[in-house]
């Protein structure tokens, strides 16, 4: 049995006084979030819900997301985060896929509910649970978390178990829910607490919406690791200094937006940051401009990561951010890399080609596409759609997405070239 669905209690065990969570200037000790999580835990299984279920939740950043996201897999149920920003054919359309047995939402968003609520199972209806108040036809988080505070009964989870579905943001069609099981979030615990140098004093912050993939890399082995993670509603660059400041952040992960708002806002000031040991980038690539800045601004800081949601990533460690500014890194210890040509074989140091990857964060597939998810998954292989090149190093250059390719009279042009030519320039703030 793998012990990562029971990994807060033991945290609560092992260091109770050490603080947990950090939400709206309130910290939670591990012994308090346990306690929480045992709550929480006990009043889904109280509405019906048993192993293999799947739990969605609609829910902006908030204490009660961070909980369920350990309370609904210690039941052996499958977490389902959904963003806010969805309307209502395209929620409806998601909790359809993943044949939803409950919702967690808050009163913010019933109206979007309610536009879809004749096409709910009448199962998911009869199970829908509010964070932050009470309506007619709607359970009470507060009232259903009055059950018992021990931990639930023990479940036999297995790593092949799921532990959650993420749903891709879908430019074209249905987004696709990608499936992790359990071994995978373990995988995503170790493996990025040890590149990250992660250790149970580092204090991470997140700023982003924990409802996306990315926000996993530092929260799982923050968690793991017994270390204080501080969580912030949304994103606003003065606030982020504040609280880097206030509670001596170790770690921090962005977008690429969000560390240039960052270092572009008023009150920016390297001393205010002088405790952190990390700054990430991921989720889009950070034009060269903007890295150097970083590495001047505040200097042996800087790591990247590129990587898919469906399971390959490469890390620029912070010893090489100088020296090797425009590549993405190296794939970490257990995965392996290849840039391949269209016809499969594989190109030459420097030569172009899609990345294709594999390694222990792999995804059991997309959820209910067999389809998709062998065409993405071929031989062991996942097959990015993105096109690169490496260096005689072994280090990853990205270049683009292969279906952005122009092909303007036989000449391959890639709009990130175009983009990093465009960054230079004094009167240009961001590019798109």
């Amino acid at each position: 049995m793998l012990e990562l669905a029971s990994l807060i209690n033991r945290q609560a065990r092992f260091r109770a006084a050490a603080p947990a969570l950090t939400f709206d200037g309130t910290t939670h000790t591990y012994a308090q979030f346990a306690e929480r999580v045992n709550r929480t835990a006990n009043a889904i299984a109280g509405l019906g819900i048993r192993h293999g279920d799947k739990v969605a939740s609609l829910l902006g950043n908030c204490r009660e997301l961070v909980e369920l996201t350990f309370a609904v897999p210690s039941l052996g149920a499958v977490n389902v985060p959904l963003s806010p920003l969805l309307m209502g054919p395209g929620l409806s359309a998601l909790l359809a896929d993943a044949q939803a047995a409950a919702l967690v939402t808050e009163v913010s968003m019933l109206p979007v509910i309610a536009s879809i609520r004749d096409e709910l199972p009448q199962v998911l209806r009869r199970r829908i649970v509010l964070v932050d108040g009470a309506e007619p036809g709607c359970f009470s988080l507060a009232e259903l978390r009055s059950a018992s505070a021990d931990a639930p009964p023990r479940m036999t989870v297995t790593q092949d178990d799921l532990f959650n579905i993420m749903y891709t943001s879908g430019t074209t069609g249905l987004p696709k829910g990608i499936m992790h099981t359990h071994f995978v979030r373990a995988m995503y615990a170790l493996l990025m607490g040890a590149a990250w140098r992660m250790t149970p004093e580092s204090v991470v912050l997140h700023t982003g919406a924990i409802v996306f993939n990315g926000a996993y890399v530092t929260l799982m082995p923050c968690f793991h690791l017994g270390a204080h993670y501080v969580l912030a509603r949304q994103f606003d660059a003065g606030e982020a200094l504040d609280l880097i400041e206030r509670h001596r952040v170790t770690h921090t992960m962005m977008v690429p937006a969000q560390i240039v708002a960052l270092l572009d806002a008023p009150g920016f000031a390297a001393e205010k940051l002088a405790s952190l040991q990390m700054i990430l980038s991921l989720g889009a690539p950070l034009h060269q401009e903007q890295k150097d800045r970083l590495n001047r601004l505040l200097p042996g800081r800087f790591y990247e990561l590129y990587g898919l949601t469906e399971g390959f990533v490469t890390v620029l460690d912070v010893t090489d951010s100088v020296r090797k500014a425009g590549s993405v890194g190296v794939p970490p210890p257990f995965f392996s890399m290849r840039i391949v040509r269209e016809d499969g074989t594989d190109a030459a140091v420097g030569e172009i080609g899609e990345i294709i990857g594999r390694g222990p964060i792999l995804m059991s597939g997309y959820h209910n596409r067999p389809d998709l998810t062998e065409k993405a998954i071929r031989n062991g292989w996942l097959f990015t759609g993105d096109m690169g090149f490496v260096d005689a190093e072994g280090f990853l250059h990205l270049v683009d997405r292969k279906k952005d390719m122009i092909d303007s009279g036989g000449v391959k042009v890639y709009p990130r070239d175009v983009e990093e030519v465009v960054a230079r320039h004094p009167a240009v703030a961001e590019v798109a």
